[in-house]
């Protein structure tokens, strides 16, 4: 006898159908207006992430609810990290208008994988099991290397693109590879199933382990972290920097999510494992990045660079929830806290960074360089004011937001780095 079809509880997923409803309308419409109305399509948009956004507030009630057969879940970090992104793509769709209208690229594509990159970060966000975790990373990829290349006249971004695309199939594969091993440890690919199978010993460390391996690296990958950082500054200099606005700061969120759900959510019990492989790829990062951006010229690849080493920070925070394989509930929240904390920050400093770049470029001129800012403050104090507030935040100066972020990290850091010395202490004094 077959089991009878359960109807899904689909409120949960309301932001989701929003969006993807509002991306329908948005390719009739593109059908039906002339190059005049071109406006339409950016005004639809706006109204797509604001009622997303709207729904996804409204709705917000702080319970965890698990449908569509346990592979989606809407709770308090999903709601509040949809939220997050809903507002960040809006401020993107509307700073970037005037210079996509000045180069030509006002099309309806542009919104339209806008909306589709949006939904697979969002998918991403509410991933329970491994399936629908893959379906959001692929719309998201595969919207974004799409956008990268949406300016056909350039062949910067085009080998930009093909870059972003051979890598990130290469990134994909990996954690899918990764994925299919986990799975045949545990044999289940839902997320809550596989911590319920690690922890009662009903999987096969040694497969586990080689799987969390290739995970590690998808995941640092699509972080952009030392050593899978090398697309990052070629995409954020060779992609229009409309779309390097994007690319630089919603998807960031869409990641942390990503390395949160599987490695906190369901690799848990590997803690020990991956906070070696994270702490190695955060000092890497931190290292390289910030040696390397000194050497620009280019302000893109420059923020690029800087953006390597702030991922960086945000792995810090994330291994230092759990410490020799004990949990401190307090040192834990306060962890991933200060990681969550720090993926909102770097969101809103490289909007804020990547903005300024995008407002003082002009028809057929690219501010892109960093000779191109000599003299802002005579030509607008108000922009170049703006600008140090950004660079000074990037950099940690005291008392702009990315002090406080940095500040948070360290003391996680820190506060794992005692509670090391203690356990260790311990041991010693039990011995003797």
């Amino acid at each position: 006898m077959l089991n009878q079809f359960v109807t899904p509880d689909l409120l949960p997923a309301a932001p989701e159908i929003f969006i993807l409803v509002m991306a329908c309308l948005i390719i009739f419409a593109d059908l039906v207006v002339g190059q005049v109305q071109r406006w339409i399509m950016s005004a639809l948009t706006v109204i797509a992430l604001a009622g997303s956004a709207l729904i996804t507030y409204t709705t917000m009630d702080g319970q965890t609810v698990l449908t569509f057969s346990n592979m989606f879940v809407d709770d308090l970090l999903s709601d509040f990290l949809k939220l997050v992104v809903d507002l960040t793509v809006l401020a993107v769709v509307i700073y970037s208008r005037s210079y996509l209208v000045a180069r030509n690229l006002d099309k309806g594509e542009y919104y339209l994988l806008v909306l589709f990159a949006t939904l697979g970060m969002m998918v991403m966000i509410s991933a329970s099991h491994f399936l629908t975790l893959y379906l959001g990373l692929e719309l998201l990829s595969l919207s974004l290397y799409a956008l990268v290349a949406i300016d056909r006249d350039s062949a910067r971004a085009t080998e930009a693109a093909m870059k972003y695309f051979v890598l990130g199939a290469l990134a994909s594969g990996l954690l899918l590879y990764g994925m299919s091993m986990v799975y045949g440890a545990t044999g289940t690919l839902e997320i809550g199933a596989i911590a319920q199978a690690i922890f009662h010993g009903d999987a096969n460390k040694t497969i586990l382990v080689f799987g969390l391996v290739f995970i590690v690296a998808g995941l640092a990958f699509k972080l952009g972290v030392v050593p899978f950082h090398m697309w990052v500054p070629d995409v954020y200099h060779g992609a229009p920097t409309a779309i390097t606005l994007f690319i630089a700061s919603a998807p960031k969120l869409a990641a942390f999510a990503m390395a949160l759900r599987l490695l906190v959510y369901g690799l848990f019990e590997l803690a020990e494992q991956w906070q070696l492989m994270l702490m190695i790829l955060a000092v890497l990062s931190i290292a390289v990045g910030n040696l390397a951006a000194i050497a620009q010229t280019n302000i893109k690849r420059m923020l690029a660079y800087s953006g390597i080493s702030h991922m960086g920070f945000m792995l810090l925070a994330l291994m230092s929830g759990v410490v020799g394989g004990q949990v401190d509930p307090f040192g834990t929240l306060n962890a991933y806290s200060s990681a969550l904390y720090y993926a909102v920050a770097y969101v809103l400093m490289s909007l804020g960074s990547f903005g300024m770049v995008l407002l003082l470029s002009r028809a057929g001129h690219e501010a892109e360089m960093l000779d191109d800012f000599k003299g802002l403050n005579k030509r607008s104090p108000w922009f170049a004011a703006m600008m140090l507030i950004m660079m000074f935040s990037m950099a940690g100066i005291p008392f702009f937001i990315g002090f406080f972020a940095k500040f948070a990290v360290l003391l996680a850091a820190i506060k794992a780095g005692d509670t090391v010395m203690m356990l260790c202490t311990t041991t010693l004094m039990r011995s003797l």
